[in-house]
């Protein structure tokens, strides 16, 4: 999985808030970059947070994949 795939999982599960999950499905399509939602205050903290994670190998491959293929959009 690339390093965008498993950062917008990460913050799809580290908030219930809507707006939060909304922006990670966002970030996996390509929609925004994380450079955008470093910008944006209320999710300075856990893209910190999704970042550290990454960084320490604490995700699940298999679980990053599943939620790819639910959220990611193809347009053919």
């Amino acid at each position: 999985m690339d390093k965008v795939t498993c950062i917008a999982y990460l913050l799809y599960n580290s908030s219930k808030n809507q707006d939060i999950q909304d922006k990670a499905i966002q970030l996996l399509n390509g929609d925004v970059s994380i450079r955008d939602l470093k910008r944006i205050v209320s999710l300075q903290a856990h893209l910190v947070i999704a970042e550290s994670l990454l960084k320490k190998n604490k995700v699940d491959k298999n679980k990053v994949q599943l939620f790819a293929e639910k959220f990611m959009v193809i347009e053919v």
